[in-house]
């Protein structure tokens, strides 16, 4: 019950374990059809360019900035947490310039800051924000930032890691350019896959480049020749194939509950272990309006040790939560409930273990 990877199905490691089939065999060719059309599903999109990175959603950021963002480009970050720095990263690495927006750990991005900003450079090509902050608990609002984003003219660059499955989350809705997500959140699938989609727009602006993508493993101007529709592929990699029969069924699971079920399953294990928590005196970091029901920020209560607690927890109980980052190290605890880890019988074991402890 960490910040992920979450528990995974039994269907979804059984999946893991059928025969491997070569990369371009029909049948598998077949699969990843099926696999796009569920992620389009996931993401609430029609995008034609919606398929998984095969490698974790760190790569799947690196895909949308590698590919969005020319040597001196112009982007404005939001930052509230670890990943949106990593996004800072991300752009001075592709040669771009970083107009951050910085608001204290625990709050969203405001607004009117990054108004300010798109008013103050309007040759700034990107918009990127973390969409769930799993550093710090934080829902940022995705729909009002990329509304802004429209107004000024400005892609979008969504960091959706944490959210997709376990939030709503609307790309075509909200008018997003380019988003990723991991395979080890909500989905709760096997880590090391980040499924990745991009609009119309974002893609004429890759086939349309004044400069080589920087990289050639994450340039989707030759992997969409593997990843396209129907059956005849360009050998691009071998595709992690035994872990995309994995998201296919977590893909598959998450339709048959329905994305409006899967939200609302999240939102009631979050109010049950919020309740549980709070018999115990125990408060949240986040304030509810923008609380994310899947990722939990605890306040460590003064003379409680961060870290005996965990261990104890790992040890004698075989449970995981997670330690604060960077502003909130030792200030907070983070617990999951993602995707198959979101059930009674978790959220049971997590405060009736936590109370044992702590007391």
């Amino acid at each position: 019950m960490g910040p992920g990877p979450s528990d995974v199905s039994p269907r979804v490691l059984n999946a893991m374990c059928r025969s491997t089939l070569g990369h371009l065999d029909p049948l598998f060719v077949e699969l990843m059809d099926e696999t796009k059309a569920l992620l389009q599903y996931a993401f609430r999109t029609e995008n034609a360019l919606t398929m998984p990175v095969s490698a974790p959603g760190s790569a799947g950021m690196e895909a949308c900035f590698v590919n969005l963002v020319e040597p001196g480009d112009k982007v404005i970050v939001c930052i509230n947490g670890v990943f949106g720095n990593r996004m800072v990263e991300n752009v001075i690495r592709c040669g771009g310039e970083a107009i951050k927006i910085e608001d204290d750990w625990g709050n969203q991005s405001d607004l009117n800051k990054v108004e300010d900003a798109l008013k103050a450079h309007p040759d700034a090509k990107i918009l990127a924000f973390v969409h769930a902050e799993t550093s710090t608990g934080v829902r940022n609002d995705a729909e009002t930032l990329c509304r802004l984003a429209q107004q000024y003219d400005c892609l979008t660059i969504v960091d959706a890691v944490t959210s997709l499955g376990g939030i709503d989350v609307n790309v075509d809705g909200w008018g997003i350019d380019a988003i990723y997500s991991g395979s080890q959140k909500c989905l709760s699938c096997v880590p090391g896959l980040s499924p990745v989609s991009f609009s119309d727009r974002a893609v004429s602006v890759i086939q349309n480049r004044k400069t080589p993508v920087q990289s050639w493993f994450l340039d989707m101007n030759l992997i969409v020749g593997y990843w396209g529709q129907g059956g005849k592929r360009a050998y691009h990699h071998t595709a992690p194939v035994n872990s995309i029969y994995a998201m296919h069924e977590s893909l598959v699971m998450l339709k048959e509950e329905g994305l409006e079920n899967a939200w609302a399953r999240h939102q009631s294990g979050h109010k049950k272990l919020v309740a549980g928590l709070e018999k115990l005196g125990l408060s949240m970091a986040v304030d509810e309006a923008y609380r994310l029901p899947q990722l939990n920020s605890v306040v460590i209560p003064d003379g409680v040790d961060d870290a005996e607690v965990r261990s104890r927890l790992l040890n004698e109980f075989n449970l995981e939560i997670g330690a604060g980052l960077g502003a909130l190290a030792g200030k907070v605890w983070r617990i999951g409930l993602m995707g198959y880890a979101c059930k009674d019988r978790n959220i049971d074991h997590c405060v009736a273990s936590l109370e044992k402890v702590i007391r």
